[in-house]
């Protein structure tokens, strides 16, 4: 059974280990092999625990059918948007295991974000997906639309990157999970 939750400082290494898992998987031959090898879980810990601590609107996907234990499979956070241009809300992460992919965790957790925006009153919320990630097609299925381009530095490379939207916020909301 999945259970999505707020995020809580002892998550913070499996949110870790999910970032650096996907990043691998979806971003092989996207960005640089180097980089990808550099990840590292540990510092990504200690990252992402700062963001709980800090309130940042966080939540993880647990898988607790497990006899042996809960496993993180996914997670996702959410914030203030810090420009306004795009939005009032930004989705800044959401990332899904491989095996646990179209099961509709990635829907729960992004109507989860879009929740916790809409509780701060945000009335649009968007998110920036580099272009030529396999999962791009997930945004728009889920009633992203897309609204602007730009490129992003990752790993010393320039990367295009689209932007998709939900404005009104309420279509985040009734995203189907």
């Amino acid at each position: 059974m999945i259970v999505i939750r707020r995020a809580r400082a002892r998550d913070a290494p499996g949110i870790a280990a999910v970032h650096v898992a996907t990043w691998r998987s979806a971003y092989a031959g996207l960005l640089p092999d180097e980089f990808l090898e550099r990840l590292s879980a540990i510092r990504l810990a200690g990252q992402y625990d700062r963001s709980i601590r800090l309130g940042l609107g966080m939540y993880v996907a647990i898988d607790s059918s497990d006899d042996a234990g809960a496993e993180l499979v996914g997670f996702t956070s959410a914030r203030r948007s810090r420009s306004g241009r795009l939005g009032e809300g930004e989705v800044e992460t959401l990332y899904v295991m491989d095996d646990w992919q179209n099961q509709g965790i990635g829907g729960a957790l992004l109507r989860a974000s879009g929740k916790f925006l809409a509780s701060l009153g945000c009335r649009s919320a968007y998110a920036w997906v580099l272009r030529e990630n396999p999962a791009g097609f997930f945004y728009q299925r889920l009633g992203g639309k897309r609204i602007a381009t730009s490129v992003t530095n990752v790993g010393g490379q320039s990367i295009p990157q689209v932007a998709y939207s939900w404005d009104p916020i309420e279509t985040l909301l009734d995203v189907d999970a």
